[in-house]
C-alpha cells in the first residue's frame, strides 16, 4: 500500500529592498521546492505576493487566499512552506 504524501502549500514574498540575488520569488521557490521533493511532500498550492512589506500582513491578498483555503481545508494540507531570511534585515 502507497503512503500518501504529505501535502502543504508555499508562500513567497518580496519586498523591493529585498529583490536581491539568493532572495527573488523564483529563488525562493526554487529552495522551497527542493525542500518538498527532499522531504517527499506534495505542494498542493502556491501563493505569492510581491512588492509587500513582512512587518504586517495587511495588504497581501495572496496571503489571504492562502488562509481561506486552509480554513476551508481545501487541499487537505499539514503545513506552509516560508522562505526564512536570517541574518541583520532588523538590525
Amino acid at each position: 500500500m502507497r503512503k500518501e504524501k504529505v501535502k502543504v502549500y508555499t508562500y513567497t514574498r518580496v519586498s523591493t529592498a529585498m529583490q536581491v540575488d539568493g532572495y527573488s520569488l523564483d529563488a525562493q521557490k526554487a529552495r522551497m521546492k527542493a525542500f518538498a521533493e527532499y522531504n517527499d511532500y506534495e505542494i498542493a498550492g502556491e501563493y505569492e505576493d510581491t512588492g509587500k512589506s513582512g512587518k504586517s500582513i495587511e495588504g497581501r491578498a495572496e496571503f489571504a487566499r492562502m488562509m481561506e483555503d486552509i480554513k476551508s481545508g481545501k487541499d487537505g494540507v499539514s503545513f506552509v512552506l516560508v522562505f526564512k531570511l536570517y541574518g541583520s534585515e532588523f538590525g
